[in-house]
């Protein structure tokens, strides 16, 4: 990775740790209520708490998707920048297992930033989600992720950059195994 990528994607990270902080300072003066149990929030406190905007629908991926996902790009892919996205889930919704290939480096890195959501790697207990939150998936890893039942959820994700890479979409997440969560 060059020293213009790492530039970037050190200020993401730190832009959106900084505005999880501030959106959840906006979340209380704005009277938005989070259940204080489960912290699972409705589509008009999302909107309010959301630091990057939900998207236009995720037509492309939607065959990978059980429910509705967003898609906003962060980044001009056009102009050479490194490909980052912000991802929101209605409530619900979860991708596939999928792999990201790679035979040196790669993987695929979240950074949760509003709402409430799952992670889970084949095999492994599954993680729950909050925002300012960072998971980073080794390449190779079977895993899936998305929302809560009840709850809207967004994460930027980016592909750190690898020899070989590719995606393998898999089976879905059964609603018996995300019915269990």
């Amino acid at each position: 990775m060059n020293k213009i990528n790492t530039i970037v994607i050190t200020a993401l990270i730190a832009m959106t740790m900084v505005s999880c902080g501030v959106k959840q300072t906006l979340q209380n003066e704005a009277g938005t209520k989070m259940n204080s149990t489960t912290g699972l929030i409705s589509k008009e406190q999302f909107d309010k708490i959301d630091a990057f905007g939900v998207g236009n629908p995720n037509d492309g991926f939607a065959q990978y998707f059980i429910g509705n996902s967003y898609l906003k790009p962060l980044t001009n892919m056009q102009n050479g920048e490194i490909p980052i996205f912000n991802v929101s889930f209605e409530p619900g919704c979860r991708n596939n297992w999928h792999i990201h290939h790679s035979t040196s480096g790669g993987g695929q890195v979240l950074i949760c930033t509003a709402g409430s959501g799952w992670y889970q790697q084949w095999g492994e207990e599954p993680v729950s989600l909050e925002p300012g939150m960072v998971i980073v998936i080794p390449p190779n890893t079977k895993h899936w992720h998305g929302a809560k039942k009840d709850s809207w959820f967004s994460h930027v994700t980016f592909e750190p950059a690898g020899e070989n890479t590719s995606n393998e979409w898999c089976e879905p997440v059964s609603d018996e195994e995300y019915n269990k969560l």
